[in-house]
């Protein structure tokens, strides 16, 4: 708001030139009647005195008037707006009194002069905001149990609730600690200036706040999950802190000790826990002083000493067919080492016996079956082999159904595996109508694709200019050099370094030596130049340091691709014990890579709603029929739980069910937004039906809402916020013990409703005696020293 200057204004201005004419007339005289006296300094300060008297009654003829403007009385507002959250209740150092306690003081119109003589020339509308702004009718109201600081939010509001109204400013007392800004500067236009007054000293007190907790998720099996938090540690330099994480039955999973190194000290803490099942797991981290409670060690709150983390390990099985050209080692390893993982299931459609030359048996009159499998059992015609199939065998199979017509020629079919592995198979065994589905499968469904080596696989297996060697990180159609049949060790190329799921071990020292104790491998695929894009995770090295790729991996539309070219992978295993656990382990990781981002028929997704000062969070889910197109017509339920107080008799559980919504924008997608009134964990179970009421699928998603830790985040008040709220709106910080004179100099700042004031100069007792006084001390002079 700009402080207003008044101004000297002449109601007589069309006086002006006669009245200047005249003066300039009366100026020469008095010079001209002072022509023989003397020079000195008495004959310059008569003229002076005359000139001066002369001045001031040509000022009075014109009339001068002292003009400004100023806020019409009680005709503009004026928003006082107090901050009500849990974050006033912290004591500064050294202070006997909390933030909130001084507070209601400076709003106490009782104890505080400067709202009464705000209240003089303003309407006050008077709010207090946490999460939401209230209009209140004083501030006796203020109990500081607010769960949040949604500053921006209630600025909005205060600029809403006063539209169209004289709003000529609004005076904010807060910490500046907003928990719906994330550090950015909102939106001011339309806002009046902002005259913040920062509640709070800016040296920290005493506290451990936790600033962030971070997961990651990898395929690697002995650390799938990596916790990564940051704690910041003011007053505790010199002193231990404890980090404990805690699963949701309260069981300690893994503590660690750091040592503060200074007053305002940085903590960070990285646990990898292992869960035990799949799904969502819900954690707790939580930071104490080494020692426990004794008053040295005491804090300014413990509201943001934890946090609560969600971790989904996605709901299995994941189902992945297994398709091979014989009976080999690799299915047998792979299927064993798999059966060990509860989230992965192998699917095996194994051929024992190729199909038949077509040439005619001369068995009985109208036989189409192969004679030889005559007399068999009393198998129907359908059932018997015919001489130009193939013979295949099932393997873990959901029902007698599944695979019955050999490899899938539908996306019904086809679509709910997760991925597929290709070993030992020429691209011949497929129909065209396969290849193209298989090629859709990955492309647009976004499942996974491996290959694996043998004597039927890549170049060997004539899969060039087909839609599955399209599929594949490596060309095949180019014309390349036999691989010599020379044994080769598998070295990780740098991209399989920076892959988890690529290692068998944590650390690169222990890794190199487990992979110079691997026995080297005889079979090695010829292959093509990789693919743009493409990368290579290991290579195959002979004696001589000849290297050529052994894994290769790519993303394909929404799916993902592999290429193994190594095709004794059983060789590994026949080492030792030892090497035979890391033959496993690799199989399991590379199946977790291969299907970790595969899309479910129905997914459900939980994202926080930008800005929501409540911690609103928005549910998706997306269902798809089973060519997995967008379903328009489905029917989704959403199930909420709370998980709170894990470990404690306070766990709530009680579920709410939301009905979810067809979004607007996007077809298939569902949505419904939830509001917790907890702090916690919350799972979320979404059921989808079809337009027939036939269940299409059920899906699971997890989020943590803690505002509390969100308000404690910083226990210094953010000035440097305000200062830029003030310095964007055209208004200032203003000092608590500065509000008296605020208040007193609003009334001359700019408001909406203005008044015009204006004083008469020319009127005034002064004015005449200035006039008179001059030409009388001139006269007095004159006379004193002789002067005629």
């Amino acid at each position: 708001m700009t402080m207003l200057i008044a101004s000297l204004v002449f109601a007589e201005r069309q006086w002006l030139w006669p009245v200047l004419g005249g003066a300039v007339a009366l100026g020469l005289v008095a010079l001209w009647s002072y022509r023989t006296a003397p020079r000195g300094w008495v004959r310059n300060a008569c003229l002076l005195l005359k000139g001066l008297g002369i001045a001031a009654l040509s000022l009075c003829l014109l009339e001068p008037l002292w003009s400004g403007q100023r806020a019409r009385p009680g005709a503009n507002l004026m928003a006082v707006v107090a901050d009500n959250s849990q974050g006033l209740r912290i004591r500064d150092v050294g202070a006997a009194r909390s933030r909130g306690d001084g507070l209601r003081d400076l709003l106490d119109a009782g104890r505080s002069s400067w709202l009464p003589s705000l209240a003089e020339s303003f309407e006050i509308r008077r709010y207090q905001f946490d999460s939401r702004l209230q209009a209140v009718p004083d501030f006796s109201e203020l109990t500081f149990d607010g769960r949040s600081s949604a500053l921006g939010a209630a600025l909005r509001s205060v600029g809403e609730r006063n539209r169209g109204r004289p709003l000529a400013g609004i005076l904010l007392f807060t910490d500046g600690n907003a928990t719906d800004l994330a550090g950015a500067i909102p939106d001011l236009t339309g806002l009046p200036p902002l005259y913040p007054v920062v509640i709070g000293e800016g040296e920290a007190p005493r506290d451990l706040s936790v600033q962030s907790v971070r997961t990651s998720q990898t395929a690697f099996e002995d650390a799938p999950v990596t916790l990564d938090a940051d704690v910041s540690a003011d007053g505790f330099s010199g002193r231990e802190v404890t980090a404990q994480l805690t699963d949701e039955s309260g069981k300690v999973v893994a503590e660690q000790t750091r040592r503060a190194e200074g007053e305002h000290a940085r903590l960070t803490f990285q646990f990898r826990p292992k869960p035990e099942k799949g799904g969502l797991a819900f954690y707790r981290f939580a930071v104490a002083p080494t020692g426990a409670s004794t008053p040295e060690t005491s804090e300014a709150t413990t509201a943001n000493n934890s946090r609560v983390v969600a971790v989904d390990r996605g709901r299995g099985p994941h189902r992945i067919l297994y398709v091979t050209g014989r009976p080999n080692w690799e299915f047998k390893f792979l299927n064993r080492a798999l059966a060990e993982d509860s989230q992965v299931q192998l699917v095996g459609l194994i051929r024992v016996a190729r199909r038949e030359p077509k040439f005619e048996f001369r068995g009985r009159a109208g036989e189409t079956s192969n004679p030889l499998f005559r007399g068999f059992g009393d198998q129907s015609r359908e059932e018997t082999q015919r001489y130009d199939q193939p013979v295949l065998v099932r393997l873990n199979t959901r029902d007698e159904l599944e695979l019955r017509s050999g490899f899938p020629r539908t996306p019904e079919e086809l679509y709910p595996y997760h991925a597929v592995i290709v070993d030992d198979l020429e691209a011949e065994f497929f129909q065209p109508d396969q290849q193209a589905l298989l090629q859709k499968y990955v492309s647009e469904r976004g499942g996974g694709f491996l290959m694996l080596g043998g004597a039927e696989s890549f170049q060997q297996g004539q899969y060039q200019r087909t839609p599955i060697g399209d599929l594949l990180p490596v060309y095949l159609d180019r014309r390349t050099d036999a691989v010599p049949a020379v044994p080769r060790r598998l070295l990780l190329a740098r991209e399989g370094w920076l892959q988890a799921w690529a290692r068998l071990r944590d650390n690169e020292a222990d890794e190199r030596v487990r992979r110079e104790a691997m026995p080297p491998f005889q079979v090695i695929n010829r292959l093509g130049e990789v693919k743009p894009g493409a990368s290579v995770i290991a290579t195959a090295a002979d004696a001589s340091g000849g290297e050529v790729p052994a894994l290769v991996v790519q993303r394909y539309g929404r799916g993902r691709t592999a290429a193994l070219t190594v095709g004794d992978v059983w060789r590994w295993g026949m080492q030792n014990a030892e090497s035979h656990a890391d033959m496993d382990k690799a199989w399991r990781q590379l199946a977790r890579w291969l299907v970790a981002e595969v899309p479910d028929t129905v997914e459900l997704s939980a994202e926080p709603v930008a800005g929501d000062p409540n911690g609103a969070v928005r549910l998706q889910a997306r269902v798809r029929d089973p060519k997995f197109q967008p379903l328009d017509t489905a029917g989704v339920v959403l199930e909420v739980q709370p998980v709170l107080a894990m470990g404690s008799d306070a766990v709530v559980t009680n579920a709410l069910r939301l009905s979810a919504e067809a979004s607007v924008t996007e077809p298939g997608t569902y949505e419904a937004v939830y509001v917790p009134r907890l702090t916690g964990g919350f799972r979320a179970l979404a059921q989808a039906t079809n337009s027939a009421g036939v269940a299409v699928g059920t899906a699971e998603a997890g989020w943590s809402t803690d505002l509390a830790a969100e308000e404690f985040r910083s226990l210094v008040p953010n000035r440097a916020l305000l200062e830029e709220f003030a310095r964007k709106s055209g208004g200032e910080v203003i000092r608590a013990d500065r509000l008296d004179a605020f208040a007193k100099s609003l009334p001359q700042r700019q408001a909406p409703v203005m008044d015009t004031w204006s004083f008469p100069l020319w009127h005034t007792p002064w004015m005449f005696a200035l006039a008179l006084g001059c030409l009388v001390s001139e006269w007095g002079l004159r006379r004193w020293k002789g002067m005629p």
